[in-house]
């Protein structure tokens, strides 16, 4: 008999259904992607990820106007070509899908000493396709009476890590039979990760022709507002940083941080980013790289973003050398840091 078929067993009255059950899920979430670079299906992107009240917390009676009016008319057609210049056209996706779906199939392979048939490793988007809703089902027909949600954001946002976990719940709002829900907290400080990102900037640097003046490690913004609200992200950023600079043996002149993608009039959380890279360049700093510690995969923002526009500001404000370091992405290091978390928070509901 085997695993699943030993968790199906048992007494039940004549005629019931067949039910699959004891197994325990692990669902690792990113932000999402387009399904495709056309106008239509960026609009449907973009109109799902701007209408998250998460995202944009301006009133709805100014924002929609602005939503439905002006920007999903002008802003699918430059995203689109945008997403065209990164896309993976033998998968037909966008590298985020493509880097999402094979973390999580190295985790499944490296939690394969887990007990025979208990565990089930699954990934969604939160925003595109797969949906976290579809997958959460797809939990549950495979018998996970149990499912770790893991938003793959080393840093906590509300924005980001939270909207992951409001998209859960809203799922399981409509579930007669909703599994037991645990969620992976955020990694900023974790060593595993501090490390890993340390090595990276390391071997990413030796293997360069020439030597960085600065390295500058760019998150991605949110506004200030939220920060004043009480969003601990900034914090959860400065950390890293700190912790990366002393495994680095760098100090704050060596190793900055700055954020990026500002979207709006609004102040965003500073330094910004591009303006960053303009100074440093006008100040006489020739040579420089990016690293981008809050993204676990490569994606529009850091290679297109990043490795494009930033780099164009750059050498456009005198610069000379510039390279884009990548992200973990499913690297052997990434991984390590992916399988800390998940082993760490299944404790107690699946050993080895």
């Amino acid at each position: 008999m085997s695993g699943s078929d030993r968790m199906t067993a048992g007494h039940r009255p004549q005629g019931h259904p067949p039910v699959r059950a004891g197994r325990v899920g692990v669902l690792l979430v990113n932000l999402g992607t387009p399904d495709a670079t056309d106008y239509w299906s960026m609009r449907r992107y973009l109109k799902e990820f701007l209408s998250d009240r998460r995202v944009i917390e301006t009133s709805r009676l100014i924002w929609w106007p602005l939503l439905n009016g002006i920007i999903l008319t002008t802003r699918p057609g430059r995203k689109g070509r945008d997403y065209d210049t990164i896309w993976n056209r033998e998968r037909n996706e966008g590298p985020l899908k493509t880097i999402t779906r094979s973390q999580c199939e190295k985790l499944a392979q490296r939690l394969a000493i887990m007990p025979e048939g208990k565990l089930v490793v699954d990934w969604a988007m939160r925003y595109g396709n797969p949906s976290i809703a579809s997958r959460i089902a797809f939990l549950q027909d495979e018998g996970c009476e149990r499912i770790l949600l893991v938003p793959l954001y080393p840093q906590y946002a509300a924005a980001t890590s939270a909207t992951v976990c409001d998209k859960t719940f809203d799922a399981l709002k409509v579930m007669r039979w909703q599994p037991a829900l645990r969620v992976a907290p955020p990694w900023h400080d974790d060593g595993a990760y501090i490390s890993a990102l340390a090595a990276s900037i390391r071997t990413s640097v030796a293997a360069l022709d020439f030597e960085p003046e600065v390295i500058v490690a760019s998150f991605h913004g949110i506004p200030r507002e939220y920060f004043d609200k009480g969003d601990p992200y900034y914090c959860h950023c400065a950390k890293t940083v700190r912790l990366l600079r002393e495994a680095m043996g760098y100090d704050d002149k060596k190793l900055l941080m700055t954020f990026q993608s500002r979207f709006g009039p609004a102040e965003w959380l500073k330094p910004y980013t591009d303006e960053t890279i303009s100074d440093l360049a006008k100040n006489g700093v020739k040579r420089i790289a990016v690293v981008t510690p809050g993204f676990v995969a490569d994606c529009l923002e850091t290679i297109e973003e990043i490795g494009v526009e930033v780099r164009d500001i750059f050498m456009a404000s005198g610069g000379e050398k510039f390279a884009r370091i990548d992200c973990l992405n499913d690297s052997d290091p990434g991984m390590d840091v992916i399988v800390s978390v998940v082993r760490r928070e299944l404790m107690g509901w699946v050993e080895p």
